[in-house]
């Protein structure tokens, strides 16, 4: 499954070690986040393919804020797109959803955030999408406009990332543009139950002559929290993949997938044990079974350790 690409096998995810500082009255803050592992490797693909030292860095950014309202950033940061984030500590499901897996991991650029109250906006452009160093002089526009309610009980995200104007497809997915709208919504309904969704579509212009058709695919997740006590949370997420002119046919191969996954939390201390069942169907035959057949659907079961100190 997404990020969890392993078969009856131990395995390590990722090791995170993050500092933060401040200069000059707080209107100066630096951080710097590296991952050592496999998961760091699959966010940094682009310069683990190349053995970089850079595969290591997660975020690297400096932040200027020239007020409590208006910030500059620059450098290295994690994505704003999508419901879940890289690590695995602020996630309740271990595995990753396709939504996650298929959308950006991180900007390297300039961003510029501005909020009011409970309204924010953010802007900014960056290289191509995922790339540290980059090979393509193909920028990647950022945006976000924030909102929610007063008592911070609703809050909606609508995320934007992409790029245009390519028109050689000089670019490393040979697209002539990428275009991806994201929405994000959480609410808290009681102090024990809380409802997230994400909702998100990608259009992918392909440059003339192409084999692979233009068109868009699209990505519903539902994720429903419990937590009957402190020490104890579960999370039930349910996703559709939507992909009608396969569009996208290395992430996806079929023209729909539904796939469930159900998560414990179990919490001690700063130890997390996550036990993990995922139940995948798709229109058609992309799971490999045991025997080597194919199927359209497919079960997975994981048990997982974190530990944030």
């Amino acid at each position: 499954t997404s990020f969890t690409n392993s078969q009856s096998v131990f395995a390590l995810g990722m090791a995170t070690l993050r500092a933060d500082a401040t200069a000059l009255s707080g209107k100066v803050t630096a951080t710097a986040d590296l991952g050592f592992g496999t998961r760091a490797e699959e966010f940094s693909y682009y310069e683990s393919a190349t053995k970089s030292t850079l595969a290591m860095v997660k975020q690297l950014f400096i932040t200027y804020a020239f007020s409590k309202n208006v910030k500059l950033t620059t450098g290295k940061f994690a994505t704003h797109v999508g419901y879940e984030v890289m690590d695995a500590p602020l996630n309740r499901n271990y595995s990753m959803s396709y939504m996650f897996t298929n959308g950006p991991f991180s900007h390297t650029g300039v961003k510029m955030d501005v909020t009011a109250g409970p309204v924010g906006f953010m802007v900014g452009v960056a290289n191509f999408i995922d790339q540290t160093t980059s090979t393509t002089n193909t920028k990647t526009l950022i945006a976000q406009f924030s909102g929610g309610s007063k008592n911070g009980k609703l809050k909606a995200y609508l995320n934007y990332a992409g790029f245009f104007g390519a028109e050689n497809g000089s670019n490393p997915l040979s697209l002539k543009s990428l275009s991806q709208l994201d929405l994000v919504v959480n609410a808290t309904v009681t102090d024990k139950f809380g409802i997230g969704f994400n909702a998100t579509t990608q259009s992918r212009q392909q440059v003339a002559g192409s084999l692979l058709p233009s068109g868009s695919w699209q990505g519903y997740a539902l994720y429903l929290n419990l937590d009957p006590t402190p020490a104890i949370g579960l999370t039930l997420r349910s996703e559709l993949i939507s992909d009608s002119k396969i569009v996208y046919p290395s992430a996806f191969g079929a023209k729909s997938i539904f796939a469930n996954t159900l998560s414990l939390n179990y919490k001690v201390g700063p130890f997390i044990l996550i036990p993990e069942l995922r139940f995948e169907s798709a229109q058609s035959e992309i799971y490999t079974k045991n025997d080597g057949t194919s199927s359209k659907s497919t079960a997975t079961a994981l048990l997982a350790a974190v530990y944030k100190f």
